[in-house]
């Protein structure tokens, strides 16, 4: 990855992310992104016509992935 890339990947200032940095952030592909936000289990919002995620929606998304493994354990 190139260094700007990855700069803007992990960047704390950030508060919106494209689709693509929130799948790149969460390690999976873009069309599964877009499907974790039409299913509404990742959040999203619309500036204009795109599509932003909030940066902290990927974190709150992983964080209610671990909440739910352990409870069905």
């Amino acid at each position: 990855m190139e260094t700007a890339r990855l700069a803007e990947a992990v960047d704390p200032t950030l508060v919106l992310l494209t689709v693509e940095e929130a799948a790149r952030r969460l390690r999976i592909g873009r069309t599964l992104c877009f499907r974790l936000i039409r299913t509404g289990e990742l959040e999203s919002i619309t500036v204009g016509h795109l599509r932003r995620v909030p940066a902290d929606a990927p974190a709150e998304y992983v964080a209610r992935r671990r909440s739910n493994v352990r409870t069905a354990a």
